[in-house]
């Protein structure tokens, strides 16, 4: 199954971030391995408001690890907005609809996203 990356999963496996855990680790050597362009969208807004420090060459950096670029569609947008009221970060809102609607797996350690119905692997394990 191929995994979606949460931002924070993104930058700690960019960084080798201990954080990330034996067996996501594992598995985002292993499996297929998708980045939204909303991983993006929140990286360049965190970045612009001095609250992220953060690789200048995101699309580099995915293309390099052989992920593969997932773009944000209309239909993305409208699931997120529908989604419940469980987590009010528009962004991993966002993650949560992409993965549904794409059969794919969100890797996260944001416990607040088991809320929803989605395929999740812990990041932390």
């Amino acid at each position: 199954m191929t995994l979606l990356l949460d931002t924070h999963v993104l930058l700690w496996w960019a960084g080798d971030d201990p954080q990330l855990g034996v067996r996501a680790r594992r598995s985002l050597a292993e499996e297929e391995v998708s980045v939204s362009a909303v991983s993006g969208w929140e990286i360049e807004v965190k970045r612009a408001r001095g609250r992220l420090d953060a690789p200048d060459d995101l699309v580099g950096l995915v293309a390099e690890q052989g992920f593969t670029a997932l773009s944000l569609t209309l239909q993305h947008a409208v699931d997120a907005g529908r989604l419940p009221r469980h987590h009010d970060d528009p962004f991993d809102r966002a993650l949560v609809a992409q993965a549904r609607a794409e059969g794919l797996r969100l890797v996260s350690a944001d416990r607040a996203l088991a809320a929803y119905d989605v395929l999740r692997l812990d990041a932390t394990r």
